[in-house]
């Protein structure tokens, strides 16, 4: 216990908001998600930054759009250097502790450039996006460039789960009816057990994980932020028994889509549509495979958050930590004739956002919904906040979500902002569209979403007439389509002419002014006399009327 409240940040990678019952979902009851609601604040406008795991999560983790962080897509480094959410909360002394998937890449050319051995205190904390790593696990192929092997590779050979690939043999593999071993990568498989016992699972796993740290963490008596992120219901879409089977085509949802979505497509959207697992899950055959496979994953986590809840109720933790629920991005299953994510309808790019404040100032809120425009890097200012951390507004572009939470005044945004590079992505080809141009963005206010993709026309939803988004204004030449894109392209302007990378000073730039006058930096005064009268009217706001000291007109 300390007297600044700990904070468990739990994230689910490619949960949509729409596939908790708390959120609506007709089939898949979440008790324990739905509990933590009820004592909390649901948020139900929180959109990511980007579309896709890496910068959406460098963009939680630093509390700064895309633009300003730079790591535009996945495999693209954080750059030495950009400020995290664990540097800000070690100044505090706070300790930021990582359990689960990052995402993080590592900038290590920049850290041979400045000297920085990845051994190092320091080292570590650069590579792994700011946070000490007490069980790092990306839920990626052990063959990738990111990730060899894992602690969970390890636990699983410990536990007699021995491969040379035991990631992807036991808990991402099953075994089909003539008892091959078949991959979980491949979509004809979802519907089979994993080869793991659930108590084996990379989720159940994660969820021990997390209180290994906290009963950990009691004994040490520093203030905490645990990120608990687990790497799923992120495909490979396969989930050990009982979950395999809690579900069949009867629960899996009518998809959202239109025939008009392909037939009149924007150029963008029907190269998306084109691409391979778009395809895939164009088929109602694909999508009754697989969806009963992503809601048992949902379903898995869902128990395993209210063992771990309890456990913390159990050890007194409840009563002084904050948690907050969400994703990184969502997942269109087949939506929009869609697969994957990588665009921006509310399926990919809206996510659940629950966040429960222990501390009596929230009382008021604990229940209640909240319609409020919310951006993912708002999250950073909120838990900095929090452990007490005084405001950076120079470094964070989020906005501290408290006054939500504890029903004060101080929180309003007119719209959100996310961004997606496809330079490295299939439709960046199939378009003929060079890297430097193959960007685009999206601007909500709540009712209308534009979409802007450099070198193509606009894309243009009304959420109020049309929530499902089938329908494109983006050319329409109705007045009111016309007026509503002209508005949101110049707020677009706007947001993108703003200051996004100054880190280094505060953003009270016109203190300096003052500084510089009161060291002598006087600029554009002829004599004493016209000091005297102008001064005290160009800094009257800064610091009190009066003259310079006598060696300000003789210093050099």
């Amino acid at each position: 216990m300390t007297n600044r409240p700990n904070v468990l940040w739990i994230m689910a990678d490619q949960l949509r908001f729409d596939y908790l019952s708390c959120y609506g979902h007709p089939h898949l009851h979440t008790p324990n998600i739905d509990a933590l609601a009820a004592r909390g604040v649901k948020f139900t406008n929180t959109y990511v930054q980007s579309p896709v795991c890496g910068p959406s999560r460098m963009s939680a983790y630093t509390g700064r759009y895309v633009r300003s962080h730079g790591a535009t897509w996945n495999g693209v480094p954080l750059r030495v250097g950009e400020p995290t959410l664990g540097e800000h909360l070690s100044e505090v002394g706070a300790r930021a502790v990582l359990v689960g998937k990052t995402h993080m890449v590592a900038d290590r050319p920049g850290m041979a450039r400045l000297g920085i051995d990845p051994n190092s205190d320091i080292g570590v904390k650069v590579a792994q996006c700011g946070f000490e790593p007490f069980d790092r696990d990306d839920g990626l192929h052990p063959n990738s460039h990111r990730q060899r092997w894992s602690a969970y590779d390890d636990y699983l050979v410990s536990h007699g789960f021995e491969s040379d690939n035991p990631w992807e043999d036991f808990a991402n593999s099953g075994y089909d009816k003539d008892g091959n071993l078949v991959s979980g990568w491949l979509l004809e498989n979802s519907h089979l057990e994993a080869n793991i016992p659930e108590e084996h699972s990379e989720t159940a796993y994660m969820t021990n994980r997390a209180m290994e740290f906290m009963e950990g963490a009691i004994e040490d008596g520093r203030p905490w932020l645990c990120h608990l992120s687990y790497i799923k219901p992120h495909w490979p879409y396969i989930v050990p028994a009982p979950y395999h089977n809690m579900y069949g085509p009867e629960h899996v949802v009518a998809p959202i889509r239109s025939d008009a979505e392909r037939q009149g497509a924007h150029p963008f959207l029907a190269a998306h549509q084109d691409i391979r697992v778009s395809r895939c899950f164009s088929r109602d055959q694909v999508r009754e495979h697989v969806i009963p496979a992503y809601m048992g994953l949902i379903k898995q986590l869902d128990d395993n958050l209210g063992r771990l809840f309890k456990w913390m109720d159990d050890k007194g933790l409840s009563e002084n930590t904050i948690i907050a629920f969400t994703s990184d991005h969502g997942d269109y299953l087949g939506d929009h004739w869609l697969g994957d994510k990588d665009f921006y309808h509310d399926v990919a790019a809206k996510v659940p956002l629950i966040i429960a404040d222990p501390r009596p100032q929230a009382d008021g809120t604990r229940g209640t919904e909240s319609a409020a425009l919310i951006e993912m890097i708002d999250l950073a200012p909120t838990f900095m906040n929090a452990l007490g951390c005084a405001p950076k507004p120079q470094v964070i572009e989020g906005r501290d979500l408290t006054p939500l939470l504890h029903g004060t005044d101080g929180f309003y945004r007119r719209y959100v902002i996310s961004e997606y590079d496809y330079s490295g992505f299939e439709m960046a080809t199939a378009l003929n569209v060079e890297q430097q141009d193959a960007f685009s963005k999206m601007i909500f206010d709540g009712r209308w979403k534009y979409v802007h993709i450099n070198g193509f026309d606009p894309v243009l939803f009304d959420l109020e007439t049309d929530p499902n988004e089938v329908q494109d204004f983006g050319t329409s030449d109705a007045p009111e389509h016309v007026a509503v894109r002209a508005r949101l392209k110049d707020a677009m302007f706007t947001w993108s002419m703003r200051h996004h990378t100054r880190v280094t000073v505060t953003q009270d730039v016109a203190e300096s002014l003052k500084v510089a006058t009161e060291t002598g930096i006087l600029i554009g005064f002829w004599d004493e006399a016209e000091y005297e009268a102008d001064a005290g009217k160009a800094f009257s706001s800064l610091t009190p009327a009066g003259p310079p000291r006598a060696s300000v007109l003789t210093e050099k």
